[in-house]
């Protein structure tokens, strides 16, 4: 479970997330590009190539398409607190 005390400074304000790359439960982001190339209206990376929240999903189908790349994260560096 991505953990919400590390998140990405880039990430826009709500419920879903990504983790700092320096995660000390490793959990951060790997710059695997797995979700930013997956939904790449919601995700992107910053210098790094580590990933962070863009844009907020509203609908059902924006909140499946995240919740596809959180459960495709093979590091579970992507959240959802809401």
């Amino acid at each position: 479970m991505a953990n919400k005390e590390m998140k990405h400074s880039k990430n826009i304000a709500g419920a879903w997330f990504c983790t700092d790359p320096d995660d000390d439960d490793g959990e951060g982001c790997i710059a695997c590009n797995v979700c930013y190339t997956g939904a790449p209206d919601f995700f992107a990376e910053d210098d790094d190539g580590n990933a962070f929240v863009t844009k907020q999903p509203t609908t059902d189908e924006e909140v499946a398409l995240c919740q596809e790349q959180l459960d495709a994260c093979p590091v579970a560096s992507i959240g959802s607190d809401g």
